[in-house]
């Protein structure tokens, strides 16, 4: 590793989409880091959006440099995020978009490993848990560097909504989206909690109709899709998650966060990424938290984890090696 990059905290954002954009501009509020690079294809685009967001560091609570450059500046940076991709469409699922996404994923990821890149990669375009697999396959980085962005979003979403319907802050309450990032996701509620208190006894001991729970979700999964129709584009939510993701590498923060990490058995499922508990520090996705899932919970994950890998299986053997 070069002195350089030892000695400076550098961003890659390949992106300078609404989402790309959105989380940037986020990154104003990150004190810490010393220079921010933009990609895009369109190199225009980039070096405007590095103009533009360069003229509010006066303001800002960073000195961080902002500028567009290319494939070249990987070698000296500490993180790359990926955001480049094609965006969902109304009426159109995450998995829709998987062989598009695939071949720009694959195509970023093989020139961040032509030009040396051996930092953690964070990759955001959707499906995501599909696109971390391509993303790992492709840049040929060590699986705990390279992770998705996975349910961090429908996480906050998740906690929000339930924020709303008990009264509680937030922060306090620990209940997590897991699976895919897309309409096989779950919660486990029986890991749902208040603070330190078991959500479902909580529940009961108050006389709360479970079924509420049951609304609750499909509200989370679904909202994306209501935000798509309402704007046709969801960027705000996730730039600020994936900020959150790079605020705990940065600061080797390792905590826990429902990101896309690779699965070595702990849910009893090997081999793909996949939205699960997971340490998130300097080295990238340390550990995976394994919840004790009852039947119901273990064949919804069963369900999710197979969903992508069949997806993959049918859509990618021409794009990526399979083996």
């Amino acid at each position: 590793m070069s002195q350089d990059k030892i000695s400076k905290r550098r961003l890659m954002l390949v992106g300078t989409g609404f989402v790309g954009m959105s989380f940037a501009y986020s990154l104003l509020h990150e004190k810490g880091i010393d220079e921010l690079v933009l990609v895009d294809v369109n190199e225009d685009k980039a070096r405007g959006e590095a103009m533009d967001l360069a003229d509010g560091l006066v303001y800002a609570d960073t000195k961080m440099k902002v500028y567009a450059g290319t494939y070249a500046d990987a070698e000296f940076c500490n993180i790359v995020v990926l955001t480049a991709g094609a965006a969902q469409r109304p009426g159109q699922s995450r998995l829709e978009l998987v062989k598009i996404n695939a071949n720009i994923t694959k195509g970023v990821c093989e020139q961040l490993k032509a030009n040396k890149f051996d930092g953690i990669l964070v990759v955001a375009n959707n499906p995501v848990d599909i696109m971390t697999y391509v993303a790992w396959k492709a840049s040929g980085l060590p699986k705990q560097h390279v992770i998705g962005s996975g349910t961090v979003l429908d996480t906050a979403r998740l906690r929000v909504e339930l924020s709303d319907l008990l009264g509680f802050a937030p922060s306090n309450i620990h209940a997590y989206i897991l699976g895919e990032h897309g309409d096989s996701s779950f919660v486990s509620w029986t890991n749902s909690f208040i603070g330190c208190k078991s959500l479902l006894e909580y529940l009961d001991e108050n006389q709360i109709d479970l079924m509420q729970l049951q609304n609750v979700y499909i509200d989370v999964r679904d909202k994306a899709y209501k935000i798509i129709d309402l704007k046709k584009a969801t960027y705000y939510g996730i730039g600020l998650a994936l900020k959150r993701i790079v605020s705990a590498i940065l600061n080797n923060e390792r905590c826990i966060l429902p990101v896309s990490s690779y699965q070595n058995g702990e849910y009893t499922k090997y081999g793909y990424f996949i939205s699960t508990p997971t340490v998130v520090g300097s080295d990238g996705a340390t550990q995976i938290l394994t919840l004790p899932l009852n039947e119901n919970e273990q064949n919804r994950f069963n369900n999710s984890f197979d969903t992508l890998v069949k997806t993959i299986n049918e859509n990618l053997g021409d794009i990526i090696d399979l083996d």
